[in-house]
């Protein structure tokens, strides 16, 4: 295509916006309206996503090693667990740190076990991948001076069941949604365009070739993706920023937090402005098709 031709069109596009005002509004109105569900589930999702990895990640081995085990047993037995394949950290935690973890989550009760603490000493092991908490815990277990290697196995798996089922779900209703937006858009579009089916058809009469009569309504699709994005965008940005301002003060510990503003707010935006634009062409290319044939 001539830069000339593709002026042309780009000129002719404007102008049909302006002149087909209401449809113009109604049609970018319904992209809006669209993108701000997109916009919201989307950013639910991709959050409820990182917390569930955030809660994943925090998933520990803890390994109690044998009373009876002296300084140079408890070097070897680090030594040991840190040569086992998918373990990424392993950490000390005494005995009476442990009893301190008790005395601050339970209360004072046990604060009657500092004059003799019957609790082990213990390795904090974490794992590369959450998934081979099981299997390193397994491997631990058959190690020289352990005890016990603990990570809460009944809750652990059922918590990974469910997280691995909720990001399914996420998928197909991720899905489910811009196929919606893809119907709707398109066939706000194709409202747009049959009042103007006259229009093509004279276009058409007169020898115009298809794809000169499609590229300035492609073009409109891809303006009124375009415009329909800038409010969900606004949105975005100003809700984001005070729903993570509110929140995340109240959820966030060293291991659990929202995903920051920066960059997430300007990567769904980007995400938003993409699927206006690619959902008003082909919304645009799709509903003109059936008016190219008189």
């Amino acid at each position: 295509m001539k830069f000339k031709t593709f002026g042309r069109h780009m000129k002719e596009s404007f102008k049909s916006l302006y002149r087909n005002g209401w449809m113009t509004f109604a049609a970018a109105s319904a992209v809006t309206v669209t993108l701000i569900l997109v916009s919201v589930f989307f950013s639910i999702l991709m959050n409820m996503n990182k917390l569930a990895s955030d809660v994943e990640n925090d998933v520990q081995i803890n390994v109690h090693i044998s009373l009876g085990a002296t300084k140079a047993q408890e070097n070897e037995l680090k030594e040991n667990i840190e040569k086992i394949d998918g373990v990424d950290k392993v950490t000390f935690s005494s005995k009476d740190d442990q009893l301190k973890k008790l005395v601050g989550a339970y209360g004072k009760n046990f604060e009657l076990f500092k004059q003799d603490n019957p609790l082990h000493d213990v390795f904090i092991v974490q794992a590369e991948q959450p998934e081979q908490t099981k299997t390193v815990a397994t491997k631990i277990e058959k190690l020289k001076y352990v005890d016990d290697a603990e990570y809460g196995e009944k809750t652990v798996d059922k918590l990974f069941d469910t997280l691995k089922w909720a990001r399914y779900g996420g998928v197909v209703l991720s899905i489910g949604l811009l196929l919606t937006a893809m119907f709707l858009i398109s066939n706000t579009i194709k409202i747009a365009i049959f009042s103007r089916r006259k229009e093509i058809e004279i276009m058409k009469l007169v020898g115009a070739t298809n794809w000169f009569i499609r590229w300035p309504f492609v073009l409109e699709g891809a303006w009124l993706g375009l415009i329909g994005s800038i409010v969900p965008v606004i949105l975005t940005f100003v809700g984001y920023i005070n729903t993570y301002n509110l929140v995340n003060p109240k959820i966030a510990t060293t291991s659990l937090s929202l995903l920051p503003p920066t960059p997430f707010a300007y990567e769904i935006s980007a995400l938003i402005i993409l699927i206006g634009v690619l959902i008003g062409v082909w919304g645009s290319a799709i509903s003109i098709r059936r008016f190219l044939k008189v």
